[in-house]
This record gives C-alpha cells, structure tokens and sequence, in this order.
C-alpha cells in the first residue's frame, strides 16, 4: 500500500509538471504555427500530457490553430509509432517525415518552431536528448527557427558543467539494420548505434520547466532553479 500510495504521489505531480510546462510553452506558441518535434515527449513518455507534447496540446486546447510534423526518429521509429498516434488520438494534425527531411521543409518555411524534449540537462544549458537532435537544432539555428528544450526541472543535472560530462548509451546493432525483425542492411555489416546526442546551448534558444521558461546565459539562470 506505501509503494503504490507513493507511485499515485508520483504520477500526479509528474501530470501537474507536465502540464505546467505546457502552460509556460503555450505562451510562445502562436496561432497557425506549424512545429517539428523528435522522438517521443508525450503522454507515453511520461504521464498523460508530456513534455513538448504538453505544449502541442495546451496551445490546441487554447484554440490555435497548430499542425505538427513528426519525425520518424530512427533507428527505433518513436516518432512514426508513438508521437504521430499520440497526436492522431488528441485529433491534432499531425504530418509524419523521415528524418532527412526536417532541413528541406525548414528551407521552405514549412516550419516555425521546434519542441524537443530532454533525458538529461547540463549546468551551462547543454541538452541530451534522442539520436538526432543535435542535427535538428544546427537545422533550426541555420533558418532562423526557434529551437525550444521543453524539460522537469528534475531533468537538470546541477553536478555537471557541461554536456560532454554526459555518457552516451550505444544500443545494440540489431535496431540499425534490422526494422521489426526484418533485415535491411548486409549481413556482417560494422553498426554504430548511439541512443542519444548532445546539443550545444548556442543552439538552444529556451528551456521550458514547470516553474517557467529559462533563457540565456543559461548557466546564470538555470542555476536559479536549484
């Protein structure tokens, strides 16, 4: 009975941080923005809103009028199976691309922000998240498109400097060249499979928390969180 009054303790204050953040994000969001999100940061990462997906929904539920474009997030795919369902179910227009396409879309103007969300935040602002990431946030900063780390502030590793005090999870071959258990690359081939990137702040332009939306110099203000 203590552990599970515990992990109901847990769950309604991960909703009500979650949801916090969604709040603080939708103020940055305005209304027919079209924003790009990678991996999964929703309700299937965390409890009922998520994370960047927090935001996606409070600005819906708030009447704007927001599209989503996913991406698939390989090798794993969390975007094409988990954040585009996720968005289908809550009836938010939701647009699903391969990876390699965020930069192309981006060049038309296809895009006016960027959600994320994080597995582990540095002290001066640098940001662990899924593979690609990084790539998408050197994308954004290169068009002009707001680059935004939508995060607990539990996420927040006050202990470390920056992110290349992070360790970098390599996940095993298999999720490379097989796609549900069907081979597409040559048998033998040499794989690397690092689960995670991290992002430079100079290419993050805020860190949305629960208790409010942190901007550069980020070392000076995230430290105010503590």
């Amino acid at each position: 009975k203590i552990i599970l009054d515990e992990a109901r303790r847990m769950e309604s204050e991960d909703i009500d941080t979650n949801k916090a953040i969604g709040i603080f994000g939708n103020e940055l969001i305005k209304d027919n923005y079209t924003i790009l999100t990678h991996c999964n940061a929703g309700a299937l990462a965390t409890c009922e809103y998520g994370t960047a997906l927090s935001i996606v929904r409070m600005a819906h539920a708030s009447g704007k009028n927001i599209k989503v474009i996913a991406d698939e997030t390989r090798p794993y795919l969390q975007g094409a199976r988990l954040t585009a369902w996720e968005l289908q179910q809550d009836k938010i227009p939701v647009t699903l691309i391969c990876d390699n396409m965020a930069g192309h879309f981006m060049k038309l103007g296809k895009i006016d922000c960027v959600i994320v969300g994080a597995d582990r935040i540095a002290l001066n602002g640098d940001t662990a998240n899924k593979i690609g990431t990084y790539t998408v946030a050197v994308l954004a900063k290169e068009n002009n498109i707001p680059f935004y780390v939508a995060a607990p502030v539990s996420t927040i590793d006050f202990t470390i400097e920056s992110g290349d005090e992070i360790p970098i999870e390599e996940r095993k071959a298999e999720e490379v060249t097989h796609i549900k258990g069907i081979r597409i690359a040559p048998d033998g081939v040499c794989v690397m499979n690092p689960a995670f990137d991290v992002t430079p702040n100079k290419y993050i332009t805020a860190i949305i928390t629960e208790k409010g939306i942190v901007y550069p110099p980020f070392k000076e203000n995230i430290i105010k969180l503590k």
